[in-house]
């Protein structure tokens, strides 16, 4: 019955409706390995049911996003984080009339390959392995290869290019014109709500920890954004909605128009992304918390490649190196098991 109804159909119809600018699952660049359509989703949504059941997205859950071995239970992990992006994104697609699944899809993948112990972890890797580490390239590892026995999600190219393009250059700033291209305007939205969701959560998780309280936050952008953790996103994301609005518009354009904020929130959002780097970020660097999780990092590399041997074969069979076999296989580690491997090893 479900292949006579074929309920894909309907609903890429219904997508014709959508902004000229939003990307239509029936025209997606298509995956690498050619698959039959699905009769009951499209092919968007198909990638979305693929992240959520994969390993690597599971594993989000005992993975740090700032504060390590934080005593609490309300303290925000990487899986929470990707669930607040997926939320704000998800709002300001449906606002400007575009493909909702495909943002979702994206967002709920755009984390996959983080390393434990939050971006400490990532920058350990980044000086330990000689060709760099990014963790939004990893995710594309973990979703072309790692996962499913090395044959990967095999996922639409609109998804990977979403996850690949999601995070800014590691000297840039925050909205900053070094972020470089994504293919979709549904990837744009992703990568500015990543921005959203991690500057409130970052100040509660802080406030939480008792490194600052609200009274410290700097007036002028309080003032503009708001005082409370909604306030502040409600905000950011109706000034998003405001500013990118001519997405929805089927008038021709030119030029390709983009998702943005409005000169005075962005000014805003950077002054409340250095103060976090100031009172936050980098004060996190020197806990003996964060001295503990690198060398954590450090002590794995070393012994895995210097005992080959030891690294799980799953890890050695999709690697064209030993460094690289090492890497995937702290990469995909919770902070937890990191740690506690690291104890059995010693």
């Amino acid at each position: 019955m479900i292949e006579q109804l074929n309920i894909r159909q309907f609903t890429e119809k219904r997508e014709e409706s959508l902004s000229p600018h939003a990307v239509k699952s029936r025209f997606s660049k298509g995956r690498e390995r050619p698959e039959a359509p699905d009769p009951i989703r499209t092919a968007f949504q198909r990638d979305r049911d693929r992240i959520i059941h994969c390993k690597s997205f599971r594993r989000l859950k005992h993975k740090t996003q700032v504060f390590i071995a934080p005593l609490g239970d309300h303290y925000v992990t990487r899986l929470t984080h990707t669930l607040e992006v997926a939320q704000i994104a998800r709002t300001i697609a449906r606002a400007l009339n575009l493909n909702e699944d495909l943002t979702e899809a994206i967002a709920l993948g755009h984390d996959l390959g983080h390393t434990p112990f939050g971006h400490i972890g990532e920058d350990v890797l980044d000086e330990l392995y000689e060709k760099g580490f990014r963790h939004n390239e990893q995710s594309l590892r973990i979703i072309d290869f790692l996962e499913n026995d090395g044959l990967g999600l095999n996922l639409t190219w609109e998804v990977r290019d979403g996850i690949a393009g999601h995070s800014k250059s590691s000297t840039g700033t925050i909205l900053g014109a070094d972020w470089g291209e994504v293919g979709t305007i549904e990837g744009e939205v992703v990568r500015i709500a990543d921005t959203v969701a991690y500057i409130n959560h970052d100040i509660g998780d802080a406030v939480r920890a008792g490194i600052i309280v609200d009274g410290d936050l700097p007036l002028d952008a309080i003032n503009v954004l708001g005082l409370t953790h909604s306030l502040r996103i409600n905000t950011m994301v109706s000034d998003i909605i405001q500013s990118s609005w001519d997405v929805r518009s089927c008038d021709i354009i030119k030029e390709k128009p983009a998702i943005k904020m409005s000169p005075a929130v962005v000014a805003a959002a950077k002054t409340l992304y250095g103060f976090l780097f100031e009172r936050v970020y980098n004060l996190q660097t020197t806990r003996a918390e964060t001295e503990k999780a690198k060398e954590v990092v450090r002590f794995l590399y070393r012994y895995f490649t210097e005992h080959t041997d030891k690294l799980p074969a799953e890890y050695r069979r999709h690697a064209d190196t030993t460094e690289r076999g090492v890497v995937d296989y702290i990469a995909g580690m919770t902070d937890q098991f990191a740690s506690r491997l690291a104890e059995e090893l010693k």
